[in-house]
């Protein structure tokens, strides 16, 4: 069985093929960084657009490059949430488009989803049933997963993303967009405990996160401070380690209520080295193992979404003519609607 899976839920256009037997064959990606660099952030209206003209050349080169022909492809898996709602439409309507025409299924994936699976795609997969943490730029929660496709959220984040607040204070310490990853490499250079950030919530009863503060503390440390690079890259260390920390805090609360030893981390802030050695540390402390997809697989991708369209479509799932997209779409409402 092969699916063809496309990604376009925000800033990436992705395409790729995927086999039940022969794995990733393919996986095309194009990133609109360097265009929404300009305005300092994704602009909703010129990321649909740009999708609208890399969809199809990417889905071309994904084809190729698996050696498939549409008679190869026995479904077509898309984004329908959540995410931007221009941005999701495009994808929907190529897929649905396609599908059509090759006279095969649609198959609608939550992006959440694709994240959370993405470790699939690797040699070394975890086993069912484990804890999931998923930090993006528009999301943070921890996932009890009891088995594929069960999905329980534990906790998630009441305000600002992890990614969100790491581009953000990137941007007050003068970090050109997209800041997050630029923060973490400044933050190898700075020196740990010359500032103290605090850890929101890390004594809260339940597993939800608070990272806004965390914005506001670095506003008033980069005011406050001497400005120079050492400086900066010291208070840029003192915000990832409690980022890190916060999440350590958090994950090692839900491995005891469930008692699981197994970790995924996953989502694009799950690239950034301190809080991988951080949570893998963790890990270690508590004999357990954490599973990461490759930093490719970080992003936004269609690999993901293959392969979570791939899952989707042995449950039964199936899209109909109607080209509908879902910008919020709760994880934990998917065997509901879609099981």
């Amino acid at each position: 069985m092969r699916v063809l899976g496309i990604e376009s839920s925000c800033d990436e256009t992705g395409a790729a093929v995927y086999d039940d037997k022969l794995g990733l064959l393919s996986n095309a990606l194009y990133s609109q960084i360097a265009m929404h660099a300009e305005y300092g952030g994704v602009v909703p209206e010129l990321a649909s657009r740009d999708h609208i003209k890399k969809a199809l050349p990417l889905i071309r080169k994904a084809m190729e490059d698996s050696g498939s022909t549409p008679a190869d492809i026995d479904a077509v898996a898309y984004t329908a949430g959540p995410g931007l709602v221009g941005a999701l439409m495009v994808g929907a309507a190529v897929a649905r488009s396609l599908a059509y025409a090759w006279n095969r299924p649609a198959v609608p994936v939550n992006h959440m989803e694709g994240h959370l699976l993405a470790p699939m795609l690797e040699e070394r997969k975890p086993e069912f049933p484990f804890l999931a943490l998923l930090v993006s730029g528009g999301h943070t929660m921890i996932i009890q997963v009891a088995a594929p496709g069960s999905y329980r959220i534990l906790g998630q984040s009441v305000d600002d993303a992890a990614g969100e607040a790491f581009d953000k204070t990137a941007k007050l310490l003068g970090i050109p967009y997209p800041g997050g990853p630029l923060l973490s490499r400044l933050a190898e250079q700075g020196v740990s405990g010359r500032f103290r950030f605090p850890r929101p919530m890390a004594d809260s009863p339940n597993l939800d996160f608070s990272f806004s503060g965390l914005k506001t503390h670095a506003a008033n440390t980069i005011r406050e401070a001497e400005n120079s690079e050492q400086v900066r890259a010291d208070i840029a260390r003192a915000f990832e380690e409690a980022v890190t920390d916060i999440l350590a805090i958090k994950v090692r609360k839900a491995l005891r209520q469930t008692h699981y030893k197994r970790l995924v981390v996953a989502g694009g802030v799950s690239a950034n080295r301190g809080i991988r050695q951080g949570l893998a540390d963790l890990m270690t402390e508590l004999g357990g193992e954490v599973f990461y997809p490759r930093t490719e697989f970080c992003t936004d991708n269609g690999a993901m979404i293959a392969y979570a369209g791939m899952f989707r479509f042995n449950k039964g799932v199936r899209a109909d003519l109607s080209v509908e997209v879902r910008p919020r779409w709760p994880l934990d409402t998917l065997e509901q609607n879609n099981g």
